[in-house]
């Protein structure tokens, strides 16, 4: 049951998002100092997805280098999860079906059961949800230390192993909002119709950011 409280905090989470109008920056920050023409500037560090290497249902490497200059949704997962992992899928759909065709904006979901989920097998799942695009959802797999780490201390996330959570893992149920700078925008409950739509305008509202920026 572990993993449905974690969903209820991101999903507090995700609802904070909506206090401002530019959207949070999530994670920690640190600050540094530095001389420019004789004064002292103050500048924060924000907490930053990393560079990463995985491979996706067409058999590709998949790296930090693909999602630049892009928005993406990033999620954890595996095909025979018996529990939320369904639920997330059709919410996530609802998320594909907007966004298709949007060069910008991506989608990524990690497996956390690589030693089931090949990419062959990623591959028949992605063809039954009806994803046709791999560059624009892609579903990834690689070491399992490797795509628990992102996930707990870059995604901010539970992922991982449980033998005594139902199919043997545990995950949350969460979308993950990141920036073009890498950076983590919003989090939001993948199991209801309320954080879809919720992480749907927030899209928007960074599209509107860069825009606004320019």
């Amino acid at each position: 049951m572990k993993y449905f409280v974690v969903v209820s905090l991101l999903f507090v989470l995700g609802s904070c998002s909506q206090n401002t109008d530019r959207l949070p920056i999530l994670g920690e920050r640190d600050t540094i100092k530095r001389m420019i023409e004789g004064k002292e500037v103050v500048d924060t560090v924000y907490h930053t997805i990393p560079d990463f290497k995985f491979v996706n249902q067409d058999g590709d490497t998949v790296t930090a280098q693909n999602f630049k200059d892009k928005i993406y949704v990033a999620d954890f997962f595996f095909t025979t999860c018996p529990t939320i992992c369904p639920v997330m899928k059709k919410q996530m759909l609802k998320v594909y079906d907007k966004i298709k065709g949007q060069p910008d904006v991506a989608i990524l979901s990690h497996t956390i059961d690589p030693q089931h989920d090949t990419p062959t097998v990623l591959k028949q799942y992605a063809n039954d949800l009806g994803v046709k695009d791999a560059k624009q959802w892609m579903f990834v797999t690689g070491e399992r230390e490797k795509i628990y780490d992102i996930g707990e201390h870059h995604y901010l996330v539970v992922a991982g192993a449980d033998s005594t959570a139902p199919g043997g893992y545990i995950h949350s149920g969460a979308f993950i909002l990141i920036d073009k700078e890498k950076r983590v925008r919003g989090m939001y409950n993948g199991t209801d119709d309320e954080g879809t739509k919720r992480l749907l305008a927030d899209i928007e509202r960074l599209k509107a950011e860069y825009k606004n920026a320019q």
